[in-house]
């Protein structure tokens, strides 16, 4: 069994980014015992809905913000999904996903296919990646999304085409629509025959409320773990990093499928 945290962060902008920076590594310097894995919300030191801090946070992949989380999961020796930071490369921002080892190595970066906000906000600030990224973890070969990504499965469908077992997801999903983000999981998860692990934020960013409710869903759609709407803190649950191969040989609907 793998054991997995996702921390709900406080996004609140009256909380200094310098501030919440410092929560955030106090509190990935004591996980609940016997974690494994750990995983952060979507642009949690700006917060998802405050674009008016994106380029004054960016930073390149290893800047300070980067070496500052590789050794928070040295120091415990945990697998960290660091949310997304937002990257600066060139004179263009992405809103990038890290991954690091429990020896602090950086093993995956993904940034985000799908932004979010209609022409404005993220969509207008940040260049969309293009690379889908599936990467080895205790949870087997694992697909990393972020947010909005969710509302598309081709993407998720493609990590699958890629081995992928499992979907990391950070997130800064609105409470207005929560509802949607458990559907969504649930719905990859099933149709995929993969775990899902998705930390959302919560608190209020930019004129956004967001609405925690950080999930793991197994294979069959069974939801291991759900986090509050509102406080933050961990939300913790055991994954079977077997179940989703076991999933598919008993009932192996993708052999089923008319349409590639």
């Amino acid at each position: 069994m793998v054991t997995v945290a996702m921390l709900q962060v406080d996004t609140t902008d009256t909380v200094a980014p310098d501030s919440r920076l410092q929560d955030v590594l106090q509190a990935l310097a004591a996980p609940p015992p016997g974690v494994d894995m750990v995983v952060l919300p979507e642009l949690w030191l700006p917060g998802a809905f405050n674009a008016a801090n994106f380029a004054d946070l960016a930073e390149p992949v290893d800047g300070p913000l980067s070496v500052a989380l590789g050794q928070a999961a040295a120091a415990t020796g945990v697998w960290l999904h660091a949310g997304s930071i937002v990257e600066v490369d060139a004179d263009a921002l992405f809103n990038t996903s890290l991954l690091f080892t429990p020896g602090g190595e950086l093993a995956g970066r993904y940034r985000k296919i799908h932004l979010f906000g209609f022409g404005s906000g993220e969509s207008d600030l940040l260049t969309g990646g293009e690379q889908v990224v599936v990467v080895d973890t205790p949870l087997g070969k694992t697909g990393l999304s972020t947010c909005y990504d969710l509302r598309f499965p081709e993407l998720y469908r493609a990590q699958r085409e890629l081995g992928a077992a499992a979907y990391l997801v950070p997130s800064g999903w609105p409470a207005a629509r929560v509802g949607a983000w458990r559907s969504l999981a649930t719905a990859r998860a099933v149709e995929n025959q993969a775990v899902f692990v998705g930390a959302n934020a919560v608190g209020r960013s930019g004129d956004v409320q967001l609405g925690g409710e950080s999930v793991v869903v197994s294979p069959d759609g069974t939801e291991l773990a759900v986090g509050p709407s509102e406080t933050p803190g961990w939300v913790v649950a055991q994954v079977d990093p077997g179940q989703a191969h076991a999933a598919r040989d008993q009932f192996p609907t993708y052999a089923d499928r008319r349409i590639r």
